[in-house]
């Protein structure tokens, strides 16, 4: 990784006239907007399907893709769908922010009428596509049409035994018995995948290299537990013992109750964590650099016992370390890592990182206490980091400035000789820019310098979350010069 620059940017945020940001027009406009910006990198959130909140940090798949990011425009060039079918439908009244609920109204109709008229004019193209994801893909296709014959209700109700527990015999029936709802979901991922490698092919001709987010958990409602139970922690009924979280930190006095089952490390290094590489081998089809979520937890993790409403009555327990991070870094000499390590590194997590040699994080935001020395102050940095003004956990800067002790924002104003000719946004991202860091990203939403109403998530909370869309215009011509001239000075085009 050469010393560059890059944009935080979910495919979600982009401008649609159909509720969400997808991989059509707007996505090639937006890489077309980081190259003449003058960017080597656009960060993504996980392009899971999303379950539970809407978050991409709870998917129904770790190896599927998102059905809302499939571009009905580019269906309807493909004759799969019309525009007085597309144009019909209710997205949503407000461009700045996703509704989920008309989304989900809308888009699976269209879908299944797509999948009427193109599954048997692609059956070779599908045909080859099973076959090269047949790993997971056939479970993945029959346990969302059961989610959809049991009321789309976790697995974990099902009121077929046989199927809850995925038992062969019934598997067979089911797969015969909702036989077009498989096909639906296999067809969605094939439409999926097939604009989504156009999408990328486009952008890495760019020079644009694609940075993706891997949770570091799958949800319990996901069809990689049901369909793989043996590979976590849990009971003879399929119920976890213990689930993950984090404990009270910065964001929350609770801590994080994220409730995902733990992982049977023991289990996985029997077969040399075959899982593990099978999960990054899809995600490396997705990015061309993976980012971490929570690193830490390869170290000692955080595990809450089952049932509790927080997680303060948590434990932690010793993690795969090396063993795991080793295999990884040694099997995929084509993909770069960047560890999420934020947070309060113990000595053995920092040793981990050294271990691993991956580059860690370094937040803007969580530099300028004023009450003590923080390692994310510029001046402290090794070049083996990623330097963010803020992550998808963080207000935007412009909130930020609202939001945070005045002491510690004094602190920023004197540390980074913070004008109002320049303006606090564009100082801070000065600051991170002219760092030795090997990589600096910043949020859209701090290049626009937007504030309140603006951030994209807040742990711990589950309503307004994973909502905020850039408008068309925004990502301007004029932006892009700017941008575009401050990676010039500072080494970073």
């Amino acid at each position: 990784m050469n010393r560059s620059s890059g944009i935080l940017m979910p495919i979600s945020s982009l401008p649609s006239p159909y509720g969400i940001g997808t991989f059509g027009k707007a996505a090639y406009d937006f890489a077309d907007f980081l190259h003449a910006a003058g960017q080597g990198y656009w960060q993504l959130l996980p392009l899971g399907p999303t379950s539970y909140g809407d978050s991409p940090y709870q998917s129904f798949s770790t190896f599927a893709g998102n059905p809302y990011f499939i571009d009905l425009d580019l269906l309807i060039k493909d004759k799969l769908l019309t525009r007085k079918e597309v144009t019909s439908c209710a997205w949503g009244s407000e461009p700045r922010y996703v509704d989920y609920g008309k989304i989900y109204e809308s888009r699976f109709a269209l879908l299944e009428r797509a999948k009427a008229r193109g599954w048997e004019r692609d059956r070779e193209a599908v045909a080859a596509f099973e076959s090269e994801n047949s790993r997971w893909l056939p479970d993945y296709a029959l346990f969302m049409a059961l989610k959809r014959h049991f009321g789309m209700k976790s697995w974990t109700e099902w009121p077929d035994e046989g199927a809850r527990l995925h038992r062969a015999d019934a598997l067979e029936r089911y797969r015969a018995e909702l036989r077009g709802d498989v096909e639906l979901f296999t067809y969605i991922q094939f439409l999926f995948f097939r604009q989504w490698s156009a999408l990328k092919s486009y952008i890495n001709g760019l020079g644009i290299r694609i940075i993706g987010d891997i949770p570091i958990y799958v949800a319990m409602d996901s069809s990689d537990v049901w369909s793989e139970p043996e590979k976590f922690q849990l009971d003879e009924r399929n119920v976890p013992v213990e689930v993950s979280g984090v404990p009270p930190d910065y964001f929350s006095a609770d801590g994080q109750l994220w409730g995902n089952p733990l992982y049977d490390y023991e289990a996985m290094q029997k077969d040399g964590f075959e899982w593990w590489i099978r999960r990054i081998g899809g995600a490396a089809k997705l990015y061309d650099v993976i980012r971490i979520d929570h690193f830490r937890g390869f170290e000692s993790y955080w595990a809450v016992p089952y049932g509790e409403t927080t997680a303060k009555n948590g434990r932690w327990v010793k993690g795969p370390g090396m063993a795991l991070v080793g295999v990884l870094t040694g099997w995929f000499h084509d993909i770069e890592f960047i560890a999420e390590d934020l947070g309060y590194p113990t000595p053995e997590v920092t040793q981990l990182l050294a271990d691993s040699r991956l580059p860690g994080m370094k937040v803007l935001e969580f530099a300028f206490d004023s009450r003590d020395t923080s390692s994310y102050l510029p001046h402290s940095y090794g070049e083996n980091c990623i330097c963010y003004t803020g992550t998808h956990d963080n207000a935007p800067l412009a909130l930020w400035r609202t939001e945070a002790d005045k002491a510690d924002i004094a602190f920023a104003v004197q540390y980074l000789g913070l004008n109002d000719r320049e303006g606090f946004n564009r100082g801070i991202i000065r600051g991170g820019m002219s760092s030795v860091a090997k990589l600096f990203v910043a949020q859209m939403q701090d290049w626009l310098e937007l504030g309140a109403g603006h951030r994209m998530n807040i742990p711990g909370t589950s309503r307004g979350n994973w909502e905020w869309r850039m408008l068309p215009g925004e990502a301007s011509k004029k932006l892009a010069g700017q941008i575009r001239e401050m990676t010039r000075i500072y080494g970073r085009s």
